[in-house]
């Protein structure tokens, strides 16, 4: 019998000048960046809440505590690889996941496919296993003022088979 588990994560930055802006993985090139204990990736923080809620096993802050120096200006991609590890060790491996990214400027539509990229290598998938998809807010809410960032994800997992 196979065994299927749907997660969901969200993440929110503030925006700030003097900041980079990190979204799957890739560096944004814009004037505002995020504020954040690591290097602030949204996108990859949400698929990283997605996966861990799928599996019951918390959620970003629980596995990876932003009161950690451990953790301080960390590479998301490399919190992206412990979190699929943890998929892994539990005997799931991902089916799909599909992302949105939430802000008004910059127009991320020439970076999406270079993220779906980035995120497929880090966490060993096929690029076709990964959606990602930006839109604006209509200049309504946080995101619409250029105050800040958020990402939204779900994803798909299946248990292995012969997995214990």
């Amino acid at each position: 019998m196979t065994s299927f588990r749907i997660g969901f994560g969200m993440d929110v930055h503030r925006l700030a000048e003097g900041e980079t802006l990190w979204l799957g993985g890739v560096l944004i090139p814009f004037d505002k960046g995020t504020v954040a204990h690591s290097d602030g990736d949204v996108l990859i923080h949400a698929i990283c809440d997605a996966l861990l809620g799928a599996l019951k096993l918390g959620d970003i802050g629980k596995n990876f505590p932003d009161t950690s120096a451990e953790f301080k200006n960390i590479d998301s991609k490399i919190l992206l690889s412990r979190t699929c590890q943890l998929v892994q060790n539990k005997g799931y491996s991902i089916v799909n996941i599909d992302a949105s990214v939430c802000v008004q400027q910059p127009r991320l539509s020439p970076y999406i496919a270079s993220m779906e990229n980035t995120l497929a290598g880090v966490m060993g998938i096929d690029a076709g296993q990964v959606s990602v998809k930006a839109t604006t807010t209509e200049q309504l809410g946080f995101e619409g003022r250029g105050e800040g960032i958020s990402a939204y994800a779900v994803v798909l997992v299946t248990k292995k088979q012969n997995h214990d």
